[in-house]
């Protein structure tokens, strides 16, 4: 492998554009079926595959494609600690190099457009470049210009999100409306505010198979981890509220359906006040009012707010001080400094304080009937809408260069034109077995096979794909991670 080849890698950003899908399905066609054509990733390679029937109406696909002729390189990291920034600072950078006796290689880097946001145009700065099988030698390079006082990592080609060859390792599970007689589900596991494997969560429903979710809170405390980013339904109860929005799969029985979703839910006393309730089942902020359900496992803020229990009816069985579990049966109204004087005037012991929910899909502006039947899992970036490549990176909170542009572990999911189901998971971050996708890859993945809509759903260590008791895909931990919610598909 020349370094010419790595220029020319790093060169071949600008064609990643959401405009380019090859193999996309004809979106005249409704019968679900695995595509013919050639694996739509890289230099569209002939992928194989090996089929399973999991149940009436669901098949488990064992898909893979491509080579592995990618290898290391080392990365210069900025002083942002990003291993990419802008011109004077990457060149500033080659010259440290210099000073330290090595040859760097000054590369632009362009992140691809998506569809709400720019394009970008940076630079990084690497040195050396040896096969996959030299790692060693890239870390001995790594070792030296750390020595030198340079902040550096081994930087796996693959991983760049640029050209490579692959391979992709993937899992593919088609769910045909027109015969599958199950239903879907989302589960939270035993709490909200606990994480759990998507394992132990399809095991606990009985699942024939499950997915995990979406993104879960890295910053809050942690033992509330397991808090869904974004709408989350159980059974129809919401248990997270919708980050306005936000791409989401929502599940009613055995039908399922990608949008965007918006909530609100409103306190209102007895004697007419109202106030807006900021948050469920999350650590409460200054000033805001949250509500916590008997699922949230977990004690409210100990922080001099006040709690106020409310029974099924919203009657007010007690007002206390907070930092106590949720009694069973019961939700709790927790106020912090405004929205706690506020309880204090309005939600007197035996009042009744009305928790007014509104869960509401904002392609349609129509409310959600909060059913038991209704199950939400928020997504994390919208891949896919009516057929065509829609990345809304910004709107979901995802649209950095790592995000977009490099390749990671993907969960992803999409509906067809006759309702179907499809899940996914194409493993990475493990050289020369399997190198992930980004953002564009993964649209254009979900489009082959078939997806009118489609969205990406929480990925890199967390991508997880059940069926039955066994995992079947490789996580890239080594080991299934606890993740906050999954998505189940259920025998009935």
């Amino acid at each position: 492998m020349s370094r010419r080849t790595l220029v020319v890698g790093l060169a071949m950003a600008a064609t990643l554009t959401a405009t380019a899908v090859p193999g996309a399905a004809a979106e005249e066609e409704t019968a679900l079926k695995f595509p013919s054509t050639r694996f739509p990733l890289g230099a569209r390679p002939a992928p194989t595959k090996t089929v399973t029937a999991v149940a009436q109406g669901i098949d488990l696909y064992d898909v893979k494609a491509g080579t592995s002729t990618d290898g290391y390189t080392v990365t210069v990291l900025m002083p942002s600690g990003r291993d990419y920034g802008m011109l004077g600072t990457a060149q500033a950078k080659v010259a440290e190099v210099e000073a330290a006796g090595e040859v760097a290689s000054l590369q632009k880097v362009v992140r691809p457009q998506v569809a709400d946001a720019p394009a970008q145009e940076v630079y990084m700065v690497r040195v050396g470049l040896w096969t996959i099988k030299d790692k060693a030698k890239a870390d001995k390079m790594a070792k030296k210009l750390k020595e030198a006082g340079l902040k550096v990592k081994t930087d796996y080609l693959g991983d760049d999100g640029l050209q490579t060859t692959g391979p992709w390792d993937v899992k593919v599970m088609m769910i045909d409306s027109r015969t599958f007689r199950g239903s879907y589900a989302a589960s939270l596991g035993t709490s909200v505010a606990k994480r759990e494997s998507v394992s132990s969560m399809a095991k606990a429903r009985g699942a024939l198979a499950a997915v995990n979710g979406g993104f879960f809170n890295i910053h809050t405390a942690k033992q509330l981890r397991g808090e869904p980013v974004g709408a989350s339904v159980v059974s129809g109860r919401l248990l997270s509220e919708a980050v306005p929005g936000r791409s989401a799969v929502v599940m009613n029985g055995r039908k399922a359906r990608i949008t965007e979703l918006g909530s609100t839910v409103t306190a209102i006393s007895q004697d007419g006040a109202r106030l807006p309730v900021n948050g469920v089942n999350r650590m409460a902020g200054t000033d805001e009012l949250i509500l916590y359900t008997e699922e949230y496992g977990a004690k409210t803020p100990a922080n001099d707010g006040s709690d106020v229990v409310l029974d099924a009816n919203g009657k007010v069985v007690t007002l206390r001080a907070s930092g106590a579990a949720v009694p069973k049966g019961m939700r709790v109204l927790h106020g912090a400094g405004v929205a706690s004087d506020w309880l204090n005037e309005h939600a007197w012991e035996a009042w009744t304080v009305k928790v007014d929910t509104k869960l509401t899909d904002l392609r349609t502006n129509r409310a959600l009937k909060l059913t038991p039947d209704l199950n939400v899992i928020a997504g994390g970036v919208g891949l896919v809408r009516n057929g065509q490549v829609k990345i809304t990176a910004k709107l979901d909170g995802h649209d950095s260069m790592n995000m977009i542009l490099r390749r990671h572990p993907r969960t992803l999911v999409g509906t067809t034109r006759n309702g179907s189901l499809i899940l996914a998971t194409i493993d990475g971050r493990q050289p020369g077995v399997t190198v992930g996708a980004n953002f564009v890859e993964a649209a254009q993945f979900m489009r082959w096979l078939g997806a009118t809509q489609a969205i990406n759903l929480d990925g890199g260590g967390s991508t997880a794909m059940v069926v039955g008791k066994k995992v079947v895909n490789h996580p890239s931990d080594g080991r299934e991670r606890p993740v906050g919610d999954a998505l189940l598909v259920l025998p009935k």
